[in-house]
């Protein structure tokens, strides 16, 4: 069954535009992934860790016909393919980080993943681009839409929308 999926992706190594460019372009080849809309990049300051550099970061809608695991594995080999090692330390920089946000309105828990994403209420570089392409999308278990999430959101940071254009 085909559902709707929301990914989350940001570089902050290297071509940071040009990991943006290919993981869209990698994950279009996924069989059974189409992608609909791309928000705009945004550049933003890292959470976590401050001693490293800003991220691009941008949200994708598509279609997925499939299991969220099974994406998950295929994001993987995307991440993969644009030098990010399958092991590493948590927020660390990397050249990309692509997260399922929502898969339609599928709640996954699990060791390995977990959907929609739980820490997306705490990130404006998430909610931000999200809110460009689907202001009016209730994320499940949030049950709320990217604005309203966003009017909650106790994370500071300034995010600037680049002039970056993405393909189409």
């Amino acid at each position: 069954m085909t559902e709707i999926v929301y990914l989350g992706l940001g570089s902050n190594l290297d071509n940071r535009e040009n990991y943006l460019v290919k993981a869209v372009e990698l994950l279009e080849l996924i069989n059974g992934f189409s992608s609909v809309r791309l928000a705009s990049i945004y550049e933003t300051p890292p959470l976590y860790h401050k001693g490293q550099p800003h991220f691009l970061n941008t949200v994708l809608e598509g279609t997925y016909d499939g299991s969220p695991e099974h994406l998950l594995r295929e994001i993987q080999s995307v991440e993969s393919q644009l030098d990010r090692p399958l092991s590493r330390n948590k927020n660390e920089p990397r050249t990309i980080d692509i997260d399922i946000l929502v898969f339609g309105d599928t709640a996954v828990n699990s060791d390995m993943l977990q959907i929609p994403h739980p820490k997306m209420a705490e990130r404006r570089f998430v909610l931000e681009p999200f809110a460009e392409i689907a202001p009016d999308f209730i994320i499940p278990i949030f049950n709320r839409n990217p604005i309203e999430l966003m009017a909650d959101c106790t994370d500071s940071s300034i995010i600037e929308k680049q002039p970056i254009p993405m393909p189409a």
